[in-house]
């Protein structure tokens, strides 16, 4: 069945809006992600730390 010219084009319209949403989610999650591991980091960084002071204070 051959769409009409609206229709196509409204359907196009539909899908760009459709992946630029879910690629701009995507985005932040990466972001979110991203800090968190920051996060993650600097509490092993602190764990390690006051292991060693404890460790080297014997």
């Amino acid at each position: 069945m051959k769409r009409s010219r609206n229709e196509v084009s409204r359907w196009r319209m539909l899908r760009q809006a459709q992946r630029r949403r879910s690629q701009w989610v995507e985005a932040q999650s990466r972001t979110y992600r991203h800090l968190t591991r920051l996060g993650h980091l600097q509490l092993k960084k602190q764990r390690r730390s006051l292991l060693f002071s404890m460790t080297s204070g014997l």
